[in-house]
């Protein structure tokens, strides 16, 4: 269980290395701050010590069990420790509302929003949103990798959680003139960065079956780590083929049939509701009780007259729940 914070909280560990440029010492260090943490979260979450905060009197919405019952909620740091009765050092009133999961857009292009990305957090964490996944793919294609690190610096200690998927194809293809190309020994140094997931959607699909040299070595950099697909229309013995390489999801199906084949060859289907594609009607028959850990909800672009009259992720569901689907 963890606060809106607590995926940056969850991969510090992973971003350790023994053989970092740091040395045993400030590893030492940083392995005994941890420990200290963990005995704090455990006096809290035990009772023996008041947490720093406890939000009390909401209606808990419970996506572990599909739930919603009053109860309060006792954050410890960045991290939910504990539900039940708590004290706490700071206290806040949540009678009357509902405390839920802060929402993951698994897919986005935050250039489009046509907002610095400061400013796309300030919008967009008030809609519920808390972590987004983006591929920056449009600066890149403007500014190579001079636009990809600016994007991660001014993406740094905000209230919104950003993560990040290199771009997979600069330029997007051999027809255009772009700022930069970038192959996979360009995107290695950026592989250092703990918020850098992986491999962005593989839109070079036919570069893939073609077993294009430049392609395979970018997803073979990517092995080890998620990479997302985009395979609009590809479907049996090449779709196969496409999988094989590692690729594990696809915000690009259009049709209901489409989502259920790449459903059945393991897929994530990421159901797309943006400014420009709406596939939320067509697609969401294909989402059950049974399937649903497989689906996911994505805006791929989202422009800001959209931002402030519908809304972000939480638009997209309140659509979904109109259309049927279960709110919890």
């Amino acid at each position: 269980m963890s606060a809106s914070r607590s995926l940056i909280v969850g991969s510090l560990a992973m971003g350790w290395t023994w053989e970092g440029k740091a040395g045993p010492y400030l590893m030492w260090g940083r392995w005994r701050d941890n420990t200290m943490n963990l005995e704090k979260r455990i006096q809290v979450a035990r009772g023996e010590q008041p947490a720093d905060l406890v939000i009390k009197g909401a209606k808990l919405v419970n996506v572990f069990s599909g739930e919603i019952y009053p109860n309060d909620i006792a954050i410890e740091e960045d991290r939910i420790v504990g539900l039940g009765p708590y004290e706490g050092r700071a206290i806040f009133d949540a009678t009357g509302l509902y405390a839920a999961p802060g929402f993951i857009d698994a897919h986005i292009h935050l250039e489009s929003s046509c907002l610095m990305v400061p400013e796309f957090a300030r919008a967009a964490v008030p809609l519920g949103t808390t972590t987004v996944i983006t591929d920056p793919h449009e600066i890149a294609n403007v500014m190579g990798l001079a636009g990809i690190s600016y994007m991660l610096d001014s993406s740094q200690n905000l209230p919104l959680n950003i993560f990040y998927m290199l771009p997979s194809c600069v330029p997007a293809t051999e027809m255009e003139t772009s700022g930069a190309r970038l192959d996979a020994k360009d995107l290695v140094p950026l592989l250092e960065d703990q918020r850098v997931l992986g491999l962005a959607e593989m839109m070079n699909y036919p570069g893939v079956l073609a077993r294009n040299p430049g392609v395979l070595a970018k997803l073979s950099l990517a092995q080890n780590r998620m990479i997302d697909g985009h395979a609009p229309g590809l479907s049996g013995r090449n779709l196969s083929a496409y999988i094989a390489t590692g690729i594990r999801s696809d915000h690009e199906c259009t049709l209901l049939e489409e989502a259920m084949e790449k459903l059945r060859l393991g897929m994530h289907v990421l159901i797309r509701e943006g400014s420009v594609a709406k596939n939320l009607k067509a697609l969401l028959p294909a989402v059950t009780s049974a399937n649903s850990h497989r689906f996911g909800f994505v805006s791929d672009d989202r422009y800001p007259t959209d931002l402030l009259e519908e809304g972000h992720l939480n638009g997209l569901l309140r659509k979904a729940v109109a259309l049927g689907l279960p709110p919890v």
